[in-house]
């Protein structure tokens, strides 16, 4: 027969755990014995080693109590396994994210949207262009997950196509040109007919029902009135 100070130092947990396994019902309170002192069998310890074991496994203690009184605990188990597995999953995502916050790599933007910004500097964009397709693309993907990564691999295989590029390049350039200045009519019936022919009728409709397109095209109309007057004009041709 043990006492309570035996049974915490045999099974390596403190008296105090012991009385609250005692309290939430997971482990039976034995009988007090003519000293006034409650004595535990070799049993007691078997039972209180197992629930210490699921304990510092990280279930509940709620939880091991309902495991500890069904017939399903190989399979509670397995669910429980599983549930840890998902959460060190996400714990590893967060710790990558956090080494890459810590050398100072902010972006949330998937890899290969980076690697896209990164190579535009080398096609000849501007750095103000850089830095607002970063801002557009970290809405877009925070805010429409599900159709992010297509809608940017539709705008960046414009990149890779040299036709299309020199007039993404141009859009770029008239940021600063007035607003009528000849070049931006040009430039809008010049993008009309390349939408018309890289979509014939099937022109894209991105995120149908949600704010954010305007918003986006907003932020890049706000930055420039030559901008504005061009997505205008594309506007009203493409009607």
């Amino acid at each position: 027969m043990l006492t309570i100070g035996q049974l915490a130092r045999y099974a390596r947990v403190t008296t105090k755990t012991i009385r609250v396994y005692h309290a939430k019902g997971l482990l039976p309170e034995p009988e007090r014995d003519a000293s006034g002192y409650r004595r535990y069998r070799a049993s007691d310890a078997v039972e209180l080693i197992k629930i210490r074991t699921l304990a510092e496994a990280g279930v509940p203690l709620a939880r091991i109590r309902e495991l500890r009184g069904g017939d399903g605990l190989a399979a509670a188990l397995r669910q429980i396994d599983d549930d840890l597995a998902a959460r060190i999953q996400a714990l590893q995502t967060t710790r990558q994210r956090l080494r890459q916050l810590a050398d100072g790599r902010l972006s949330p933007l998937p890899d290969e949207v980076v690697a896209h910004l990164a190579r535009l500097p080398g096609l000849g964009f501007s750095e103000r262009w850089v830095t607002l397709q970063n801002d557009l693309w970290t809405l877009v993907f925070a805010t429409h997950p599900e159709t992010a990564r297509t809608n940017f691999r539709d705008q960046a295989a414009m990149v890779a196509d040299p036709a299309l590029l020199s007039l993404v390049l141009e859009y770029d350039q008239v940021h600063d040109a007035d607003p009528h200045d000849p070049r931006v009519d040009a430039l809008a019936g010049k993008i009309v007919t390349a939408t018309r022919a890289r979509y014939g009728d099937d022109l894209p409709a991105y995120d149908q029902g949600s704010a954010i397109p305007a918003l986006v095209q907003g932020a890049v109309n706000a930055s420039s009135p030559a901008w504005r007057r061009l997505d205008a004009l594309i506007r009203e041709h493409l009607r």
